[in-house]
């Protein structure tokens, strides 16, 4: 039995996001799921670059009444849904603005799926061993973020990995449900290491050192995350709530100065429960878990999450990890990251890196939650 499967790729646990009682609850459905300290680490002056200062139309926008509307669509093998606090001037806008974030997602996919042969990436992992490729300046964004956490996690976080992830049946190629040979796993595994990927910033070219396909599904939706929240800044609106397959960034509150809220949920494979409510302004959030997305066989349960270390998946206890960062493409990579790592390791690796994360842990007795101090400011009392 399979659960779970999506169209772009491996994301673990592309999150679904609800509107629930005026909060948006996070689930776990896919391929998979950082915080504002670790960020600063991993790259994020950009993010705070790319960030508009509030005009003079800010103070205008603040004495005008302010309306809840909706966009939501389909992109990227999932959906999305997107929350904006509009004037009644931007309300007439609003379906432009919506075809606008079509083309920005469109573009995305373009780039960075595996699903679509055509794309900058498929076209890269088909292109020759040893030989430069010119890349986009987006995917250049990516793949090198994606390089700078696998070097801080020694490779527990790994964009090659999709040899691995395609033989496993999580990948686009569909295969039944099935245990490969270890011969097959051996195979695949020598097709796998980040450090066989070399990006040339100054050049904007790429190249491989051995038959390498990499994978972006794990970063590539919390980017489009981002690049939407880019478009609607640019449109001069400062309030907003952008979900893509469950990976969240918000800017400003909601209407009447109320906070973004989500709730995560509890990591149940058959029903819906929420864990936890979490304030979210100006920031994102990215939930990875394994609950959602796995097949059975001979009665053990195998996740998508693959172990780049050991070419099996995920066997550890972690069952749900969410981390809050300045963008939503570091929370994303990053939620991948803990929850290739687990409970002990991950949790090390948060607090040695002052990342703000929430887990839920398959205990004896039930789901237990393990945070960091810079998750707690999050949290809503209940």
């Amino acid at each position: 039995m399979r659960v779970g499967k999506t169209l772009f790729g491996l994301k673990r646990t592309a999150l679904l996001c609800l509107l629930v009682c005026g909060c948006l609850s996070v689930a776990a459905c896919q391929k998979e799921g950082a915080d504002a300290a670790k960020t600063q680490q991993l790259s994020t002056a950009e993010t705070r670059d790319q960030l508009k200062e509030p005009s003079q139309s800010t103070a205008v926008e603040v004495s005008t009444p302010l309306s809840l509307q909706a966009i939501e669509g389909s992109a990227m093998g999932t959906s999305y849904h997107i929350k904006l606090a509009l004037t009644p001037a931007q309300v007439e806008q609003k379906d432009r603005l919506a075809a606008a974030i079509t083309g920005v997602l469109e573009d995305v996919e373009n780039k960075m799926s595996t699903y679509r042969p055509q794309s900058e990436l498929s076209r890269f992992n088909a292109a020759p061993i040893d030989t430069w490729i010119p890349v986009s300046d987006d995917t250049l964004k990516v793949v090198s973020v994606a390089l700078s956490l696998s070097q801080r996690s020694q490779g527990a976080y790994d964009i090659t990995v999709g040899p691995l992830v395609n033989l496993w049946g999580f990948g686009p190629p569909h295969h039944e449900d099935k245990v490969p040979s270890q011969a097959e796993i051996d195979t695949a595994a020598q097709l796998v290491g980040y450090q066989k990927l070399e990006i040339d910033s100054l050049n904007k070219q790429w190249k491989k050192s051995s038959a390498l396909y990499v994978d972006l599904s794990s970063i590539a939706k919390g980017f489009g995350v981002d690049k939407v929240i880019e478009l609607i800044e640019q449109e001069g609106i400062h309030h907003a709530l952008v979900e893509i397959g469950g990976e969240i960034r918000s800017i400003g509150k909601k209407v009447e100065d109320q906070s973004w809220r989500i709730a995560i949920e509890s990591p149940t494979a058959h029903e819906r429960n929420i864990q936890r409510i979490v304030n979210i302004n100006d920031i994102a959030v990215a939930t990875s878990g394994d609950y959602r997305n796995y097949f059975e066989k001979d009665g053990k349960r195998y996740s998508h999450t693959i172990d780049p270390a050991t070419a099996y998946p995920i066997t550890h206890t972690l069952a749900s990890v969410s981390v809050v960062a300045e963008n939503c493409m570091i929370a994303d990579g990053l939620a991948t990251t803990l929850m290739v790592l687990g409970p002990e390791k991950g949790f090390k690796f948060a607090r040695d890196n002052s990342l703000a994360v929430f887990m839920i842990i398959k205990g004896a007795n039930g789901f237990e939650e393990r945070f960091t101090d810079e998750f707690r400011q999050y949290l809503v009392q209940e």
